[in-house]
């Protein structure tokens, strides 16, 4: 279907084109939503969006959710879950289209979810794939520039991602018993013996755009965010003067190589129990605050919270370590964009080792050229060796993305041949990283985590996981 559809795109006039695409999405929306019967009206639904961490916060939200006794579903970039299964994403797209999503959210509520997380990107916004949800609660995790070309300015991709927010209001009130089960409700007597859901916004306080997605209308508005030190936490006066404001803080961070203790406060004031989260990085606190936020939203205490993020060890392709008796360690991850990369250094340098090996590259396809050199930057100012490889060149040529990320890593001080090595066949760059490697080193592998398929021209895909590749070279040594 992909591969039509670019045939068509070639002949069509871009103006035509451009004229039919959202009609195109729009349709495809709504005949999903009507042949599946509305299925986002009979589940509460979490939507999940931001620049980055969406995925993590998915994950932490649906692990809180599941350990405190409900039935989950979600999507995400990583994966996907209805409730009785979950499964690693091959679809090489987060909010899928073509009717996939609404189909999923169908099979959740025939498995009993009372739950669905749907991680809502820029891109799924823009061809209308969030319309015919109707969202409960909606979570950002932050904004910085990213997807600049395909919407033309940052501003119109805060815009973008505001026009979910926006769409809020437009969701149906639903009521829901003590199991947090939807009922479908006629009268109004009959209301008064439910809960009726909130909409909920819940926004990265330490943002500095919360202000803009604050200001969307919500019946109940939560800020999260962290301060290091408890004696920095004060009540917020607008969560003092009105209850409809919530704001929920992480303080007493102590950072380790084995993950972060924190205690939460609310209202000014510090509460036990206190967090030993075994995820690693600081950062990961914030995605955790999500489903901390989500949590007491709907009524779940502390305890019960902590239990469900304290058995979390890791997300799938995000920081995962990769361990098969080798003597030095192996990271897979999907950072693929600078703000991702720095937070990996910072979390990484945490863990003793010796010499960095980074493999990287930069995904094609028009996607935000100008970060390429940014990253090698990135990469080169950290690592001790930096190995370009491919990514997802889609129809660019990827000997030139190699070398425009190269740039970067040569003016960080890198030399071709020596500490800079350029190789198109992401293999063969994983392999002679494997082979750089002495006892104590780090390898980085970046880009792709736990990704499927590199995307190459013409809308073909070449079957792909990071991780299965570096086991299967390590065997090889």
């Amino acid at each position: 279907m992909n591969k039509i559809l670019i045939k068509i795109k070639k002949i069509i006039p871009k103006k035509l084109w451009n004229l039919l695409w959202p009609i195109y999405h729009f349709s495809i929306g709504l005949l999903g939503n009507i042949i599946y019967k509305s299925p986002s009206q009979k589940m509460i639904v979490i939507g999940v969006t931001g620049t980055t961490g969406k995925t993590t916060c998915v994950y932490f939200i649906a692990k809180t959710l599941q350990s405190a006794g409900y039935k989950v579903g979600f999507t995400s970039t990583a994966m996907f879950g209805d409730g009785e299964k979950e499964w690693t994403n091959e679809k090489k797209m987060t909010m899928v289209g073509r009717f996939f999503t609404y189909k999923l959210l169908d099979k959740m509520v025939k498995n009993g979810c009372q739950f669905a997380i749907v991680e809502t990107t820029s891109e799924g916004i823009v061809q209308y794939r969030h319309r015919f949800i109707n969202y409960d609660t909606l979570v950002f995790t932050g904004l910085y520039p990213e997807h600049i070309e395909s919407h033309g300015s940052f501003e119109k991709y805060k815009e973008t991602k505001g026009m979910l927010f926006a769409h809020l209001k437009q969701c149906k009130t639903k009521y829901i018993n003590a199991d947090k089960t939807i009922k479908k409700v006629e009268s109004g007597l009959k209301k008064l013996s439910l809960n009726r859901v909130k909409k909920t916004i819940i926004v990265n306080g330490d943002d500095e755009h919360k202000d803009y997605f604050l200001n969307f209308w919500a019946e109940q508005k939560v800020q999260y965010k962290k301060i290091k030190n408890s004696i920095d936490v004060e009540a917020n006066e607008l969560e003092l003067k009105d209850h409809s404001f919530k704001e929920i803080v992480a303080t007493n961070l102590f950072v380790t190589n084995k993950g972060t203790l924190f205690n939460i406060c609310e209202r000014g004031v510090c509460k036990e129990p206190r967090f030993n989260f075994k995820v690693l990085g600081e950062f990961n606190v914030a995605n955790a605050l999500t489903a901390v936020a989500v949590g007491l939203s709907f009524g779940l205490t502390l305890e019960t919270i902590k239990d469900g993020l304290e058995k979390i060890t890791g997300v799938p392709g995000r920081l995962e370590k990769i361990e098969e008796g080798q003597k030095f360690s192996i990271i897979v991850d999907y950072a693929f964009e600078p703000k991702a990369m720095e937070k990996l250094y910072e979390t990484i340098k945490i863990s003793a080792h010796h010499k960095i090996i980074h493999v990287l590259g930069a995904t094609g396809g028009g996607r935000d050229i100008a970060r390429r050199p940014v990253l090698g930057k990135i990469a080169g100012e950290n690592a001790d060796v930096v190995i370009i490889t491919n990514e997802d060149p889609y129809d660019d040529d990827p000997l030139i993305i190699i070398d425009q990320v190269a740039i970067g890593a040569e003016k960080a001080g890198k030399i071709e041949g020596e500490t800079l090595l350029k190789i198109n066949d992401r293999r063969l760059a994983i392999n002679r990283a494997l082979k750089l490697a002495e006892p104590g080193d780090m390898i980085l592998i970046t880009g792709k985590g736990n990704e499927q398929a590199i995307c190459i021209a013409n809308g073909e895909k070449i079957p792909w996981d990071d991780r299965v590749v570096v086991r299967e070279e390590l065997a090889k040594l």
